[in-house]
């Protein structure tokens, strides 16, 4: 078994059946993130969409169909790619975002699932930040302005920080935030909750994540020459 493999059976055993594990292949390459597909996992993230395109591409070549989320700041100019390549963009942080989702699925007539980024800890530097225009956004979406679009939930990244009660407090504020727009709009399901990674996942777990993002525990340290 290789070193992928045994780390992937590690982590599976510390996550229950009901949350979902996103392998985040930043950074390693193709043959990396074959190994996991052929040790079982087949839902990967990316946060850069350039190298996504060029390593999910081979990966598709070589005869798999991996799942792909992207999961990182989304800059409009490479929108047209990423819904191309992804079945989920996890870091929908803006309107001006989603307004350039929905030009450009409706393009090529696809559904992309999204979720909300929510910025809750005061290191965290991208996500939506009032209330409010989190409500704008999804007045929109109840004036049918986005049929491309489905909402499947939120998203955060907790600061990095040591203190895990801080950690702990950016997931549970994110539990109540799906809880407050679950009761608000109930005609759209925030079901997902993606937050926590190699340090934190298990905290986030405990908190109410459906989805944990993990590299470094998986892949190892990341080859940043690739």
């Amino acid at each position: 078994m290789s070193k992928i493999q045994e780390n992937l059976k590690k982590i599976l055993e510390t996550i229950p059946e009901n949350v979902k594990l996103v392998a985040v292949s930043k950074f390693h390459s193709a043959e990396e993130v074959i190994e996991a597909i052929k040790a079982g996992q087949n839902l990967f993230g990316e946060n850069r969409v350039q190298e996504a395109t060029k390593k999910f591409d081979e990966i598709r070549r070589a005869g798999f169909s991996p799942e792909l989320h992207i999961i990182g700041s989304l800059q409009r100019n490479k929108v047209k790619e990423a819904v191309r390549i992804s079945s989920m963009i996890e870091s929908v942080d803006r309107i001006e975002l989603l307004n350039e989702i929905e030009k450009q699925c409706s393009k090529i007539n696809k559904k992309i699932q999204i979720l909300f980024e929510i910025h809750t800890g005061e290191e965290s530097k991208s996500g939506f930040t009032a209330k409010k225009d989190l409500e704008e956004a999804i007045q929109n979406f109840r004036a049918g302005i986005y049929p491309h679009i489905e909402i499947k939930g939120f998203m955060t990244m907790a600061p990095f920080s040591q203190d895990i009660e801080l950690v702990r407090k950016s997931f549970s504020t994110l539990k109540k935030i799906q809880q407050e727009f679950a009761g608000k709009f109930s005609e759209f399901d925030f079901s997902e909750l993606s937050m926590g990674m190699s340090g934190d996942y298990k905290i986030a777990i405990e908190e109410g994540a459906t989805m944990v993002r993990i590299g470094t525990a998986i892949f190892g340290e990341r080859n940043y020459s690739k």
